[in-house]
């Protein structure tokens, strides 16, 4: 009981705290003006080369095979035949 109560006063308070700041945050009738900036970078060449592989071949790990743990029983018709009897 003590903890329900404690958890809905928690809760109460957060929520309380909560929504003025969310009313703060907004602008009521201010007009924001938006600065633009604009970069030229027409006047700037720019040189380089490609940067390539030097044709060395990377391989990746090949991972061990192992053989199945599955065991395949071949000589299960006795037990078949033993189910087919107690029925």
């Amino acid at each position: 009981m003590k903890r329900a109560l404690f958890a809905s006063i928690i809760a109460a308070l957060a929520l309380a705290f909560a929504a003025p700041g969310v009313a703060q945050a907004q602008n009521k009738g201010k007009k924001v003006s938006k600065k633009v900036k604009t970069y030229d970078f027409s006047g700037d060449t720019i040189d380089g080369a490609l940067v390539k592989p030097d044709g060395v071949e990377v391989d990746a790990r090949t991972f061990a095979s192992h053989t199945s743990l599955i065991k395949i029983r071949t000589n299960f018709i006795k037990e078949i035949l033993k189910s087919a009897e107690d029925l």
